[in-house]
């Protein structure tokens, strides 16, 4: 007998205490170990009007709704005994009359006074009366519709739909048809359902798998309960399985605005590589130890006992190879410090005179322009683009600054010191000489976030095959990096850059306002658009609050309140997180967390936060990080955007930068959260805020 379990099983799960969750995985492993035994108390459910709906006794109160045939056993819904049966009496699984996928269908009610979804026009008033809203699918055919993976019973309550009832209709139908639907609204041609073959296993098609998962052992379904409102990401939508399982005649970088599922695009891409090519070694990496610890977990849970596969998928952050192969190649690098580095700025600078340039200035131009470009000969500065950088210099202030800079070099040749850009250089020089390569294919998640030199390293290392280079990110999360060509880099992905416009981790109104922080679209240098336009959430839930607030004792108390009543509503300690821009704010955020009746898990390189633990963290480390509720905490004015950062400024361009850096955190932060978002401040509050209400 085949045993699965529904995503609205473990969704339901994780709304019972930890007592009663407790006792429903007790039965849920002897249902997978022997659901014939005698000890299993079965009850007919004579009021549901799906034949093989029965309910099963795991405590006094709490039933398992299962749907159980001669063939297999589906663990459906859990709850209280009265809600788990009304729960069963209106829904159904059945096979889709045209896609072939098993569905979990909400049976329709029949109300034939006012049409469930459709909107009726209020009364007339003086001249005029209040118009309806257009009907959105009233022009679609039942064979259309049904294409898309609606039911047929909800047929006439889609072309009932405006644009104010899409989303609650969008709650109560099948994922496919759902997004389906929402692509329609936006303007968008959604993808037709695949058709299966009629004796094909309607559990079996793509859309089924998404919803319900097969469970082959115990450990299963272990790691099914432990991630449970995660909903599993070991199962692809069709949309984001194409670019996972195209042959690239090239790089390839996959965009998407937060939570439309780019990073697990990029883990299935690497466990794809591994799997096609036996004796292939895959380095999967992004921008920071934190994230790459949260992409082995991911990734661990995806390959699950497929020891093989995950041994040859190397995951490190691109520092830590970096450092690695370095060691290997060249010996122990010593690296130049940033307060190494200004320092040595102010002895050139000194030493040169008469120029009338800023430390700010000269580091920032060291930074954006000379480091990162490796930049060693007085013709390279003179013709580099100086790309960001607004301030205009003249062939005289060049040569000025170039005699500085080529101090600076000197001093760190002469020391034996180099810089993270001069390690990667030196490495990437390295690979285009020789015929070494550590790796044959690297999957990049956060790609937005890779430097100049990183991305030359990856070029060089990139040569082995067509495909060797894969890249996920958001220019929208841009955080680190200053913009720059990537072609220039010999990294081209024109004619091979996708963007994922459905979002599965955000509910609507959350993913609405914080969409407001940044533009439409986003281009970068070699001209290729991140556009958020079209992209949609799959799920409603409550809107943002904006909370302003007199004093920080009273922002403490209100967020302490907050984390206590999601705690009430059946949320988790660990799937709360709380962040603010900098570790100067830390304090507020745990005295919350702590007032709120939680321990606190402060994020460091470590993401692995354990149950009863709230999540603490700056913004930065946000990064790649999903919860159901999120807290924003110190949202004040000269907070965000930081006022020591613009105070900084020298350069125009960079304090056009620093706007955008401050307002993507801001983004990150909130799109963190699945479910519940706050976002709070001391008035003064940043303008931002305003900017999202």
């Amino acid at each position: 007998m085949e045993f699965r379990i529904a995503d609205t099983f473990t969704d339901s799960l994780a709304r019972l205490s930890g007592q009663e969750q407790k006792a429903v995985k007790t039965t849920a492993f002897d249902l997978q170990l022997n659901p014939a035994s005698p000890g299993m108390q079965f009850h007919k459910l004579n009021k549901s009007k799906d034949p093989d709906f029965w309910s099963v006794r795991a405590s006094d109160n709490i039933r398992l709704i299962v749907h159980k045939t001669a063939a297999s056993l589906l663990l459906c819904y859990v709850d209280h005994h009265d809600a788990a049966y009304a729960w069963a009496e209106r829904r159904k699984i059945e096979r889709h009359p045209k896609t072939g996928a098993a569905q979990l269908v909400t049976v329709r009610e029949r109300v034939e006074e006012v049409p469930v979804y459709a909107q009726t026009a209020g009364p007339a008033t003086g001249a005029s009366a209040t118009s309806p809203k257009p009907l959105l699918f009233s022009n679609l055919a039942d064979d259309e519709l049904l294409a898309y993976g609606v039911p047929a019973d909800w047929l006439d309550a889609v072309r009932g739909a405006n644009e104010d009832s899409l989303l609650e209709l969008a709650d109560d139908l099948p994922q496919e048809a759902a997004e389906a639907l929402i692509d329609l609204a936006v303007g968008v041609t959604p993808q037709v359902a695949q058709v299966a073959p009629p004796d094909a296993d309607p559990f079996a098609h793509p859309d089924a798998q998404r919803r319900f998962r097969l469970l082959t052992d115990v450990a299963e379904l272990e790691r099914a309960f432990d991630y449970p409102w995660e909903k599993w990401t070991v199962f692809l939508h069709p949309a984001q399985r194409q670019f996972v399982e195209r042959d690239y005649n090239g790089p390839a970088r996959i965009s998407g605005s937060a939570g439309t599922g780019k990073t697990i695009v990029g883990l299935h891409r690497a466990v794809l590589l591994a799997k096609r090519h036996p004796s292939a070694r895959i380095l999967l990496t992004t921008f920071s130890s934190t994230l790459a610890n949260a992409l082995r977990v991911k990734l661990d849970r995806l390959t699950g006992g497929d020891t093989e596969v995950r041994r040859r998928i190397r995951v490190e952050s691109i520092t830590e190879i970096g450092l690695a192969l370095y060691d290997q190649l060249f010996g122990t690098p010593r690296l130049a410090t940033e307060t190494a580095i200004r320092a040595t700025l102010a002895d050139a600078a000194a030493a040169s005179g008469g120029h009338g340039f800023s430390s700010s200035f000269l580091y920032g131009e060291w930074s954006s322009v000379v480091n990162p470009w490796q930049i060693r000969s007085w013709e390279g500065y003179r013709d580099v683009a100086r790309l960001g950088r607004k301030t205009r210099i003249g062939g005289k202030q060049r040569e000025q600054l170039w005699a500085i800079f080529e101090r600076v070099i000197r001093t760190l040749e002469a020391s034996g010191t180099v810089t993270w850009s001069a390690l990667f250089t030196r490495l990437a020089e390295h690979l285009k000489a020789t015929q070494e390569r550590p790796f044959d294919f690297a999957v990049v998640d956060e790609a937005q976030d890779i430097g100049i030199a990183e991305l030359r390293f990856l070029a060089a290392l990139g040569t082995r095959h067509p495909a060797s280079l894969f890249f996920t990110g958001d220019l929208g999360q841009r955080i680190f990096q200053q913009p720059f060509s990537w072609k220039a880099l010999g990294v081209d992905v024109r004619g091979r850059s996708h963007t994922l416009r459905i979002n599965y981790r955000t509910s609507h109104p959350i993913r609405a306002q914080a969409d407001r922080l940044l533009p439409s679209a986003i281009a970068d240098v070699d001209g290729i658009e991140d556009s958020g336009r079209g992209t949609q959430s799959v799920f409603n839930g409550p809107p943002p609050e904006i909370q302003v607030f007199d004093g920080q004792g009273e922002e403490v108390a209100a967020v302490a309140t907050w984390i206590g009543a999601r705690v009430g509503e059946g949320i988790l300690p660990h799937e709360i997180g709380v962040f603010v821009r900098s570790e100067d704010q830390l304090d507020r955020a745990k005295t919350a967390v702590q007032r709120g009746g939680a321990q606190i898990a402060e994020l460091r390189d470590t993401v692995d936060i354990k149950p009863g633990h709230v999540a603490v963290g700056t913004m930065h480390l946000a990064k790649g990080l999903e919860f159901r509720a999120v807290a924003v905490m110190a949202c004040d004015d000269e907070v965000l955007p930081l006022q020591e950062r613009i105070e900084s400024i020298t350069d125009d361009s960079d304090l056009e930068e620093v706007y955008n850096t401050e307002r993507h955190l801001l983004y990150v932060a909130c799109t963190r959260a699945r479910d519940r978002l706050l976002i709070t401040g001391v008035d003064p509050v940043s303008e931002f805020l305003e900017d999202m209400r």
